[in-house]
């Protein structure tokens, strides 16, 4: 005959469960934050003007900082605020951009010791932008050799995302390899959008058949 349990029993069981949903609820909080600041940069990034584009991902890179600093374990939060201080420093230019850049790579860094595949390979694209973009040593951190391998743990990950063959192809015309740049730009548009990032993918997109045009 089965026992109903006691009511100090119960009551033990109504505690414990407490603290479980808690955690639960924090973890979902940090989740919709990231979601909300994703969805707000694809849109800023593909649909705002280019003149206010700047500010905005600046109050963007803020938001980001403070969830960075209550979840720096988490690898994902990380990741999105590398992207969005590389776009902030992509939109900056010049040397006020350097301090963006130079936190970006820091955080995306760290992102890759706690996630080796970089959320799907999207730490190591904007790693590898960001090292062909920046100056080099002594004003910053570019480097070509750098650079390059980065895109090459991207394309180890995931070799026909339209971002990572768009950025390896910019980076490849750069260097004067030409037949490289041609051949990921083509992978670049015949790739697929991700599900989460359509809009800034198919700009990508079109960025890359310019791209594939001028080659």
């Amino acid at each position: 005959m089965l026992r109903r349990p006691s009511l100090a029993a119960a009551l033990c069981l109504a505690l414990a469960a407490v603290p479980l949903s808690q955690s639960l609820a924090q973890a979902l909080a940090w989740e919709d934050e990231l979601f909300s600041l994703r969805h707000r940069w694809e849109r800023v990034t593909t649909e705002v003007a280019p003149a206010r584009r700047e500010a905005a991902l600046a109050s963007l890179a803020e938001e980001s900082a403070e969830l960075a600093e209550s979840h720096p374990q988490q690898s994902r939060v990380l990741v999105w605020r590398g992207i969005i201080l590389a776009s902030h420093a992509r939109e900056a230019g010049g040397l006020s951009a350097l301090g963006s850049a130079k936190e970006a790579r820091k955080v995306l860094e760290r992102a890759v010791e706690l996630d080796p595949e970089g959320h799907n390979a999207s730490a190591w694209v904007t790693l590898g932008a960001l090292y062909h973009r920046a100056p080099g040593w002594p004003v910053a951190f570019g480097d070509a050799e750098t650079a390059d391998q980065m895109f090459q743990r991207a394309q180890a990950i995931r070799s026909q995302g339209i971002d990572v063959n768009y950025y390896y192809a910019a980076f490849l015309l750069d260097e004067g390899r030409d037949d490289e740049a041609r051949e990921h730009a083509r992978r670049a548009v015949e790739g697929q959008a991700r599900e989460a990032r359509v809009a800034s993918d198919e700009a990508l997109r079109e960025e890359a058949r310019a791209l594939l045009e001028r080659l």
